[in-house]
């Protein structure tokens, strides 16, 4: 197999894994049911990752990357505070929410299935991933937008953000996007 076509295969590894740790979690998620995902035999699998452990981290790796990786570059795009405010609300609920392949949900929902080692690993992309929320929540901040005590307000956001997976129902007649954009306004200073 050539060095791309391992990637390929990773990659596809990392979607499957995704998906199914969403669907199942990652307990009742067997080696068996991973491999037959992807059309290969069991053993296989261990061709690309030592451990089913190694692939909640790849799949929680890859999904925070990527959320991190979208953020910065909506946030080029966005120049004033409240449109900074505004996109990171909206990248991070539409990750969350939106037809990703579950592994936003699978690290918020999975993290206490890792071992303390994978943890410290998959700590220093959620340390990059929240240094740009503090950095806007700042920016908000200092142009009189939200509460000035950020950190906290970035652990509350944050925590309540997470928590819309549990009631959220895209039939309910708002995108994330939408609701993202109403929850920026309840934080508002007026």
């Amino acid at each position: 197999m050539t060095t791309q076509e391992e990637k390929t295969r990773r990659a596809e590894l990392i979607a499957a894994a995704s998906r199914l740790f969403k669907e199942q979690g990652y307990e009742r998620t067997t080696v068996r049911d991973l491999a037959q995902a992807v059309g290969m035999q069991s053993g296989s699998l261990f061709y690309h990752f030592r451990t089913k452990e190694e692939m909640l981290v790849a799949v929680m790796a890859a999904g925070i990357g990527d959320l991190t990786d979208r953020l910065e570059e909506q946030l080029s795009h966005a120049h004033t505070p409240f449109d900074r405010l505004r996109t990171v609300f909206r990248v991070h609920l539409d990750t969350l929410l939106g037809d990703d392949k579950g592994a936003l949900s699978v690290l918020l929902y999975e993290w206490p299935s890792l071992s303390d080692k994978a943890r410290g690993e998959l700590i220093k992309l959620r340390d990059a991933y929240e240094r740009d929320w503090q950095m806007v929540l700042d920016e908000a901040a200092a142009a009189g937008l939200v509460h000035q005590d950020t950190r906290l307000l970035r652990k509350l956001l944050l925590g309540g953000l997470h928590w819309t997976i549990m009631w959220y129902r895209p039939e309910g007649g708002q995108t994330p996007c939408e609701m993202a954009d109403r929850l920026v306004d309840l934080i508002i200073r007026k």
